[in-house]
C-alpha cells in the first residue's frame, strides 16, 4: 500500500515539475491551469491556449499542430480526453495516408471550447468544431459539429440533446458571472435552437 502511494506522488510531482516548463511552451497558459503533461500526449504547445482555472488530466491527448486548439476559463475535463484539430490527405492517388504529407488548408481547422464547459470521461472532439460555453459534453461523445452556449451534448455522433436551462436561468447565470458586456443577450439565446 505504502509503495502504491510513493508511485502515485512521484506521478504527481513529476507532472508538477514539467508542466511549469509546459505551461511556458503554450501560446498562453492563464492561471491557476492543473495540468498533467508526463502522462498524456501534448502536440503542438505553440498552437495550444488554456486559460484560467481549467483542468486538464492525465491521459488528455491533444493535438492542434496545425490548427490551434483553445480551450477557455474555468474548463473541466473528465479523464482520457482527446482533442484533434486536423486530418490526413486521403485524395492522393498513389501514395499511402501515411505517407501523403501535403495538407490541405480544410484538412485542419480550430477547436474552441469556451468558458465553464464540462467534458465528461473519453471525450473526442474533433477539428473545427466549438463548444459553446456553459455546456456539458456526455461521457464517450464524438464531437463532430458545434453547438451553442449552454448546451447538452452526447452521442457518437454527438448532437444537442437539451439546452442547460432555460433562457432566464442563463441570464440570471451569466449576470452572476460574466460583466455586462461578455453577457449573452435574451435575443441571441430566443435565437439560438437547443
Amino acid at each position: 500500500m505504502i509503495g502504491v502511494r510513493l508511485s502515485l506522488s512521484f506521478s504527481y510531482l513529476w507532472d508538477k515539475f514539467w508542466s511549469f516548463f509546459w505551461k511556458r511552451s503554450m501560446r498562453h497558459c492563464g492561471k491557476d491551469v492543473y495540468l498533467r503533461p508526463m502522462s498524456s500526449d501534448l502536440k503542438g504547445l505553440w498552437n495550444l491556449s488554456i486559460g484560467d482555472g481549467s483542468s486538464i488530466p492525465k491521459g488528455s491527448t491533444f493535438y492542434c499542430t496545425e490548427a490551434p486548439l483553445t480551450i477557455g476559463k474555468k474548463v473541466i475535463f473528465g479523464p482520457h480526453p482527446t482533442i484533434i484539430t486536423g486530418d490526413h490527405r486521403s485524395d492522393v492517388v498513389g501514395k499511402f495516408i501515411m505517407d501523403s504529407n501535403e495538407k490541405l488548408p480544410e484538412n485542419d481547422a480550430p477547436v474552441i471550447i469556451e468558458n465553464d464547459v464540462w467534458c465528461g470521461a473519453n471525450v473526442t472532439i474533433l477539428k473545427g468544431v466549438t463548444i459553446g460555453r456553459g455546456s456539458i459534453v456526455a461521457a464517450g461523445a464524438v464531437v463532430t459539429r458545434s453547438c451553442h452556449p449552454y448546451s447538452i451534448i452526447g452521442g457518437i455522433p454527438a448532437r444537442t440533446i437539451k439546452r442547460r436551462f432555460t433562457v432566464e436561468k442563463i441570464l440570471e447565470h451569466e449576470k452572476t458571472l460574466y460583466p455586462l458586456e461578455e453577457r449573452l443577450t435574451r435575443e441571441y439565446l430566443e435565437s439560438i435552437n437547443p
